[in-house]
């Protein structure tokens, strides 16, 4: 098997037809693991565990299984029995979970060996991945697959650089503002940001119940759909015709695209156009203002009370104020100090408000409003799904500045405004930048519940798109 172009599918296949043993995949998943330490990409790295489990499978296992087998990685913020589950930060570096989270209940079912716990934004409050607690390279920072110089983007960045890195074809990352889709761009992987309320957010570190969810990354849309499908149950999805697709593409969304991205986004368009998807352009004029109201608010607010309900579950006694003490990166024990602990949020002239009353606005206005207005651009113009640029640049260079309030908000740009509306989202990788040589992905947001029609569409565009070239070392 050639795993620099291996997907889960493939994978399995194999495993099925006795081509190849889980053993063999592991170990080779182990070993390029080992070789990229210098990614940042793992907390833990599993190799007994997930060399008993392959043996196991390959002894007695059932090879009709869909994931049978095959090798994945989970984000460190996702519980999985008997591993450290961190959430990329000190205070929890050593929380053993005794039982699995749901979503990773579904994936072990399926017969997925877990090779390890990948690394991520500190307490998935960032874009970057440029974590200062843990490190298995010389530098701080999970590193971007194809330029070790680069930040992986986040705050799923360990999964996206592991897949972007041909470690694994597949795992799970969270996505509360852009966490699974902007760090699968920076890499070249596919993902999906699931309706919320699709997965289970049981055993899961949170931000914001409101806005989190997990939701699976891989090599292809395919295999994207594939871990869906093991999650959620039912049939295998089926590529949609192209020529029944309507998209819309929002011109606010085009903002602040370098020069490589706006190219290969342009040149995405006019390939879908060519195999007779639909598009139109649709103008949503209040999406920035109403996206702003819901934004900040909601995931700050939230994140306290969510937090120490999942401290609590946890078991290990910790407070919140504990937990914030040890945060080891400065931009996330900012927004902890300044913000999340004191219930505040930021007002005119560098003044602090109270966050409650902003709070209930945002939930109880600014979000159905924010979400009847993409119901009506769907529903008016009889589209499938709107369509932009994940992030409107290639990755730049990892280092404390990488983490800036201004980077932040530029890279979620885009993946924003559909996390607080709560609807789903996939990134498709659709070229190398012409000057950069850098991943650059396309998203597509359809209405609420519509999961799988996106992913049908996103099936259908891995054959107008391909699969990126793998990185050179």
């Amino acid at each position: 098997m050639d795993f620099d172009q291996l997907t889960l599918g493939q994978a399995a296949a194999g495993l099925r037809a006795g081509t190849v043993t889980s053993a063999a995949l592991t170990a080779e998943a182990l070993a390029r693991a080992k070789a990229n330490a210098d990614l940042n990409a793992f907390i833990t790295l599993d190799e007994a565990g997930a060399l008993k489990a392959a043996a196991a499978f390959d002894a007695t296992g059932d090879k009709d299984k869909p994931l049978g087998g095959v090798p994945i990685v989970i984000k460190d913020n996702i519980e999985v029995a008997g591993l450290p589950c961190s959430a990329g930060t000190p205070a929890l570096r050593d929380y053993v979970p005794k039982a699995d989270a749901p979503v990773v209940t579904k994936l072990r079912a399926a017969g997925a060996i877990i090779i390890g716990k990948t690394s991520m934004h500190e307490l998935a409050f960032g874009i970057s991945g440029y974590n200062t607690a843990f490190r298995t390279g010389a530098e701080f920072g999970v590193r971007n697959a194809y330029d070790r110089t680069l930040i992986a983007g986040g705050s799923s960045s360990g999964t996206g650089a592991a897949i972007g890195a041909r470690i694994v074809a597949g795992g799970l990352g969270t996505d509360t503002g852009g966490s699974v889709r902007v760090p699968a761009a920076l890499n070249g992987c596919a993902s999906l940001r699931p309706t919320v309320g699709r997965y289970p957010q049981q055993g899961i570190a949170p931000i914001s119940h409101t806005r989190d969810t997990a939701g699976p990354m891989a090599a292809t849309m395919a295999d994207v759909a594939l871990l869906d499908r093991v999650i959620t149950g039912g049939a295998a999805v089926a590529p949609a015709d192209l020529k029944q697709v309507r998209i819309g593409i929002v011109k606010t969304m085009l903002t602040n695209l370098d020069v490589d991205t706006e190219t290969a986004f342009q040149a995405a368009i006019e390939r879908m156009k060519a195999q007779g998807v639909t598009v139109v352009e649709v103008e949503m004029p209040q999406l920035a203002e109403l996206n702003g109201q819901v934004g900040f608010p909601v995931a700050l607010y939230e994140a306290y009370d969510d937090m120490v309900g999942y401290l609590a579950h946890t078991g290990t006694g910790l407070t919140i104020e504990a937990l914030a003490m040890e945060i080891a990166s400065p931009d996330v024990k900012g927004t902890y100090d300044g913000l999340v602990i004191p219930r505040k949020l930021p007002g005119p002239d560098d003044t602090l408000l109270d966050a409650k009353p902003i709070y209930d606005a945002a939930v109880k206005t600014a979000r159905p409003a924010l979400q009847a207005l993409y119901s009506k651009i769907f529903a008016d113009n009889r589209l499938d799904a709107i369509t932009f640029p994940t992030t409107p640049r290639v990755a730049i260079p990892s280092n404390p500045e990488s983490s800036t309030l201004e980077n932040f908000a530029l890279f979620i740009q885009n993946t924003d405004p559909g996390s607080n509306a709560g609807i789903p989202g996939i990134q498709i990788p659709i070229a190398l930048g012409a000057t950069s040589k850098l991943p650059i992905g396309l998203e597509l947001d359809g209405p609420a519940g519509n999961d799988r029609r996106l992913l049908a569409i996103g099936i259908a565009l891995d054959d107008v798109f391909g699969r990126l070239p793998a990185p050179t070392r």
